[in-house]
C-alpha cells in the first residue's frame, strides 16, 4: 500500500517448478525406475544362465557368479536406460492423454513447450548422469570382469579338485587324490603319483593347500611321507617331512581386455577408428536419451485412443530402426567406411527431423515457425 492509500498489486512469486512440472517428472521417475527395473531383469535374468553354465562347467567360481551378475548388472542398466526412458515418456503422457489432463492442460493455456519443459527438467540432468555412468561405470564393470574371468581361468585348474575321487594334473603326469576338502580349498587324508621326474614317487600326507610362488602353482603337503624310486629296482627312498611342495603345470593368463572396458580417455588418446568407434557409442547412451525423449513427446499422441500402449508398438519400431542404425554407424566408422567426424551424426538428425515431422503434423509450420522465432 502506497502513501496514498491505494493498495499496490502483489507480483506473484517465481517458481523454478510448477505443480505441472512436479507431477510430470515425478510420474516419469517412478516409470522410468520401473521399466528399467522389467528390462534389467529381463536381460540379466539371460546372461545369469551363460554365467551359471560356465560355473557349472568349472570356468568360473562359485564366488566369482555373483561378483559378475552385479556387474553385468551395472553394465545392463547403463546399456538400456535410453530404451527405458523412451518408453517412460510416451507411457506418461500416453496415458496422460487418454485421461484428458493434456486437454485440460490445452485449455490452460499450457502447449507443447510446457511438456517439453517439464519432461527435460528431468532428462537433462539424468542424461548426464548416465554419461557418467557410460564414460566411467560402465568401462569399469566391463574391466572388473575381465580381471576375475582371467583370475578364475588361472585357477580353474585347481578348483577341479574333487574329494573322493582322483585328479589328474600336468597332462596326467601328477595324480592327486583327497578324501576331504572344505571352502576355503584346504586337503585332508592326501595321496599323490608324481611322475614329472625319471623316477616315480608316491606321497601320502595329512593335509593340503595350493599356493602361488613366483607364478607357478605349487601344491604344499603338510606332516606326510614320501616314496621314491624306479619301477622294477630296489633302490627306494623313504623320507617324512613336515611340508613339502610339488610344482604343478601352470599356465598364466594374462588379461585380455576389450574395447569396451578401456578407460574413456585411452580411448580419447587413441587414434584409431575403431577405439573411436567406441568412444561415440559411449556418447550415444546420454544423446540416445536426450533425442528420443524429444522424438517420444509427439509420438505420445499418435493413438490417443489407444490407451496408455497405444503409442508403443510404433515406439518399438522405432527404437529398433534406431539400434540397427547404430550398429550400422558404429561399423562403419570402425572399418572406415565413414571418417570419425560423420558418427552417429547422421542417425540423430534424422531423428530430428522425424520429431519436427511429428510436431508439424500435430501443430502445424506456422507453430514450429513462431516457436523458432519466439
Amino acid at each position: 500500500m502506497d502513501i496514498n492509500g491505494v493498495k499496490k498489486p502483489q507480483r506473484s512469486a517465481f517458481r523454478l517448478l510448477t505443480v505441472l512440472d512436479k507431477m510430470i517428472m515425478s510420474d516419469l521417475l517412478k516409470t522410468i525406475i520401473a521399466v528399467a527395473s522389467v528390462i534389467v531383469i529381463i536381460i540379466v535374468s539371460r546372461k545369469f544362465i551363460k554365467i551359471l553354465a560356465q560355473a557349472i562347467d568349472g570356468r568360473i567360481s562359485g564366488e566369482t557368479v555373483m561378483n559378475v551378475l552385479g556387474l553385468k548388472t551395472l553394465v545392463v542398466v547403463t546399456e538400456f536406460l535410453p530404451a527405458s526412458v523412451f518408453m517412460a515418456v510416451l507411457m506418461v503422457l500416453g496415458r496422460m492423454y487418454r485421461d484428458q489432463e493434456m486437454a485440460a492442460i490445452a485449455s490452460a493455456g499450457g502447449g507443447a513447450g510446457v511438456i517439453y519443459r517439464a519432461v527435460f527438467i528431468l532428462i537433462l540432468p539424468f542424461s548426464v548422469a548416465a554419461a557418467g555412468l557410460s564414460f566411467f561405470s560402465a568401462p569399469w564393470a566391463e574391466a572388473q570382469i575381465q580381471k576375475m574371468f582371467t583370475a578364475d581361468l588361472n585357477s580353474e585348474q585347481m578348483r577341479g579338485v574333487a574329494a573322493g575321487r582322483f585328479n589328474e594334473f600336468s597332462y596326467g603326469d601328477i595324480v592327486l587324490y583327497a578324501e576331504h576338502v572344505d571352502r576355503e580349498g584346504r586337503m585332508k587324508e592326501i595321496f599323490v603319483h608324481d611322475r614329472t621326474k625319471s623316477q616315480s614317487s608316491v606321497v601320502n600326507a595329512r593335509a593340503g593347500r595350493t599356493e602361488m610362488r613366483s607364478n607357478d602353482m605349487y601344491l604344499v603337503l603338510e606332516k606326510g611321507e614320501r616314496v621314491q624310486g624306479q619301477a622294477g629296482r630296489q633302490d627306494y627312498i623313504f623320507e617324512e617331512f613336515e611340508e613339502y611342495g610339488i610344482r604343478l603345470e601352470y599356465h598364466s593368463a594374462q588379461v585380455n581386455f576389450k574395447r569396451e572396458s578401456l578407460k574413456t580417455e585411452t580411448l580419447w588418446a587413441s587414434k584409431s577408428q575403431a577405439d573411436q568407434a567406441e568412444l561415440q557409442n559411449r556418447f550415444s547412451i546420454p544423446l540416445g536419451i536426450i533425442f528420443l525423449s524429444f522424438l517420444a513427446i509427439p509420438l505420445a499422441k499418435l493413438s490417443p485412443r489407444g490407451g496408455v500402449y497405444g503409442s508403443l508398438l510404433v515406439a518399438f519400431g522405432i527404437y529398433f530402426i534406431y539400434g540397427n542404425l547404430k550398429r550400422i554407424g558404429h561399423s562403419w566408422v570402425a572399418k572406415e567406411v565413414l571418417p570419425v567426424w560423420a558418427g552417429y551424426i547422421w542417425i540423430y538428425l534424422i531423428m530430428l527431423l522425424l520429431g519436427i515431422i511429428l510436431l508439424i503434423r500435430l501443430y502445424s509450420w506456422e507453430w514450429i515457425r513462431e516457436q523458432v522465432k519466439g
